[in-house]
């Protein structure tokens, strides 16, 4: 399985898993900076990762963020409906 490293050098192995990029970008940009890091911060990282990828880990990471994003953005329409109903 093919690896890419962050900018502090954490290792992130390729295998189709968002959440673990997610995890790791959390604790190489977020935590380790005690929450004191930008927008700007979070998406040169982003940036530095996604240069190492190829096309087809691209498309893999991309689909898989489409999905996860889907997910949420229905699940906070499904909240915010939800509340509604309870307000009547």
């Amino acid at each position: 399985m093919r690896t890419i490293k962050t900018t502090t050098g954490a290792s992130i192995a390729l295998d189709g898993d968002l959440l673990s990029i997610m995890e790791t970008l959390y604790q190489e940009v977020t935590a380790r900076r005690a929450l004191e890091r930008s927008f700007e911060d979070m998406v040169k990282e982003i940036h530095h990762l996604i240069d190492q990828m190829d096309d087809g880990e691209r498309r893999t990471y991309l689909a898989e963020s489409l999905f996860l994003n889907t997910v949420k953005y229905e699940n906070d329409k499904l909240e915010a409906y939800m509340k509604r109903l309870t307000k009547k």
